[in-house]
């Protein structure tokens, strides 16, 4: 017998279960304190004005988890469709529905009940009738080829062990010439094989 340092493969529906935990509780408990920044100080700290925050509820900006700024490449054009892939609370999808007008229209998409309810709530509350959410994965996009202007996403590919399909996705529902608008995370090594199979690691 040959021993290796076989390690088995990562458990996607494990990995799911424990990011939706985590984040349903960012949903319930904002106020909580996590291992990331959270909430209006984190979109502060991420460069979105308050003008962009005017008129989103404070339910959806209290859960705001995000890594970056997707608009820091560039605002969105009334009229425009976008998907916003892991839309969380719904802040960057009320900001994209306040740009795009209501002659546009925004789609965001998120796996954690939870967060999807925030969401939708926020949506309502805010008056916001061109826009929706739908339950789905990064890897499995709820949208119709070709259907968008602009695809969004803040801190969930990262998240994804399968990025390159999450970028297929992201691909095949935008337009021709269509724009892909993403804040996350890099890394500057490698990331071993052995600490990819480690889902605490993921979450935390």
């Amino acid at each position: 017998m040959i021993a290796t340092n076989y390690l088995p493969t990562l458990d996607l529906g494990s990995l799911r279960a424990a990011i939706q935990e985590e984040y349903e509780q960012v949903a319930l408990e904002p106020e909580r304190g996590f291992h990331f920044h959270t909430g209006r100080p984190l979109a502060r700290l991420l460069g979105y004005p308050e003008e962009w925050l005017a008129g989103i509820p404070e339910t959806s900006i209290e859960s705001f988890a995000g890594t970056g700024n997707p608009f820091s490449l560039g605002e969105l054009k009334p009229g425009e469709r976008v998907v916003d892939v892991g839309s969380g609370a719904g802040i960057d999808s009320l900001i994209a529905a306040k740009m795009v007008g209501p002659a546009g229209r925004v789609v965001g998409v998120d796996m954690t009940p939870a967060m999807l309810n925030k969401a939708q709530q926020a949506a309502l509350e805010a008056g916001l009738d061109h826009m929706e959410f739908r339950e789905g994965y990064g890897e499995a996009l709820p949208v119709l080829d070709g259907w968008a202007d602009v695809v969004i996403s803040n801190g969930v590919l990262n998240l994804m062990p399968d990025k390159s399909a999450a970028l297929h996705e992201m691909a095949r529902v935008l337009k021709p010439g269509g724009r892909l608008q993403i804040g996350d995370i890099l890394v500057q090594k490698p990331v071993p094989e052995s600490a990819k199979r480690k889902i605490d690691l993921w979450t935390g």
